[in-house]
């Protein structure tokens, strides 16, 4: 294992302080392992916290700041925060309209989260709202999840519900805004290589070099199936099947259309396969509104990519469109 960290035990604390250092404009909760945004909690405001296991970022420390999360609990690497650091989250930015929880559908995640947000309403009477990510087609059902994981569609969520509180739009309205998003958007990757968890010092799984995982997740848990190697048409086609098969994106405002690079992908790679997805989406009739590429839901140094599509109307095209200012994404202040 070759990493550039100190003690595999200290990967998450250690990276913290390189955050709080790099964004001064953040404020971090080194007890607690809790990233904010510095003005949180703003009054009359949604806030809007999630979380989930380290070793996804940007996921979703560096999604926090003005138009988008409120803050972030990071858990250790590929393991759910506990309900103790989403029950602290869940106080400090209440600015008194709620609180918005965004969960990926991972079995400890939803179960960490619900346990929090029922302390919440119990502890402080802060109203609380859940969205459940579950925007993989590869899987019904997984290792970790009862029903489809979430994966890219998280991003997605998080920049337009971000966008509603930004707005002023009530809690109820932020999670209409959420639910419509993860309903509409729908999320397939693949693997070149496997990662290796720090603390195990070893592939999560033994991928042979003429061979890749199509379906696989976000913690380096294997796919659907594997299959030769094969070049990137290819495999832009393996991808985006099972996704408009899943869906019809066709008519209406067009797609948000999200490449992912899954850590160890270089992006002259992610713009060739976006070129590919472009060009089977032209041919299927679907059109794309807007696009995003780059490495923003990552599974440590795997190689591979994801392809997220995201249907749109004039509603969710604006709030895509609205400023945002984070570590990992910012547009338009």
């Amino acid at each position: 294992m070759k990493k550039l960290i100190n003690e595999p035990a200290d990967v998450v604390s250690e990276a913290l302080l390189g955050i709080a250092a790099a964004h001064p404009e953040l404020r971090v909760d080194h007890q607690n392992k809790i990233i904010y945004r510095g003005d949180a909690p703003v009054r009359g405001k949604v806030g809007l916290i999630s979380g989930g296991g380290s070793g996804h970022e940007p996921l979703h420390g560096g999604f926090v700041g003005t138009g988008m999360l409120d803050a972030a609990c990071a858990g250790e690497v590929f393991t759910s925060p506990v309900p103790d650091q989403m029950l602290e989250a869940t106080r400090s930015v209440d600015g008194g309209a709620g609180v918005l929880h965004v969960v990926k559908n991972y079995t400890g995640d939803v179960m960490n989260f619900e346990m929090a947000a029922e302390l919440a309403a119990a502890e402080t009477g802060v109203e609380v709202a859940s969205v459940v990510t579950d925007d993989d087609v590869a899987v019904q059902d997984s290792l970790y999840t009862a029903g489809r994981r979430g994966v890219g569609v998280t991003v997605l969520l998080e920049k337009i519900a971000g966008a509603a509180a930004e707005q002023g739009r009530s809690l109820a309205e932020v999670a209409e805004v959420a639910r419509k998003v993860n309903a509409r958007g729908r999320s397939m990757g693949m693997a070149l290589t496997s990662c290796i968890v720090p603390a195990a010092g070893k592939p999560t799984f033994e991928l042979p070099e003429n061979e890749m995982e199509i379906g696989i997740g976000i913690h380096g848990e294997p796919g659907r199936h594997r299959v030769p190697f094969a070049p990137a048409r290819q495999v832009a086609e393996l991808l985006l099947d099972p996704i408009l098969t899943d869906l019809d994106f066709t008519g209406g405002d067009g797609v948000i259309a999200f490449v992912n690079g899954m850590g160890g992908t270089p992006l002259i790679e992610l713009y060739l396969m976006y070129h590919e997805v472009a060009r089977i989406l032209d041919k299927a009739g679907v059109s794309v509104a807007r696009s995003l590429v780059g490495p923003y839901i990552t599974s440590l140094e795997m190689a591979g990519c994801s392809v997220t599509l995201l249907k749109v109307d004039d509603d969710l095209l604006r709030l895509w469109d609205a400023p945002v200012k984070t570590p990992a994404l910012r547009w338009g202040i």
